[in-house]
């Protein structure tokens, strides 16, 4: 065995384990869409594309006042 056949087999190698890094790397990001809040941030990715007024909104707002009241009650505390 000389020195050329050992680095293709070295080559070889990191070559499968690269592979098989991506794979489990894209894996993990198909499994773990959603972060710690619960927030699909994928559904934002178009917002660049669709920005007209007529499209419509990403996350739907709703005008509920106790979200809003809420968040006064805690700037205040702060």
């Amino acid at each position: 065995m000389d020195i050329a056949q050992l680095q293709a087999y070295g080559y070889f190698t990191l070559i499968i384990l690269l592979v098989i890094a991506l794979y489990g790397y894209i894996y993990h990001l198909y499994t773990k869409k959603k972060d710690v809040d619960g927030v699909d941030y994928e559904s934002y990715s178009d917002m660049a594309l669709k920005d007209d007024l007529d499209d419509a909104p990403v996350s739907p707002k709703s005008d509920d006042k106790s979200t809003l009241e809420g968040a006064q009650r805690n700037r205040r505390e702060i």
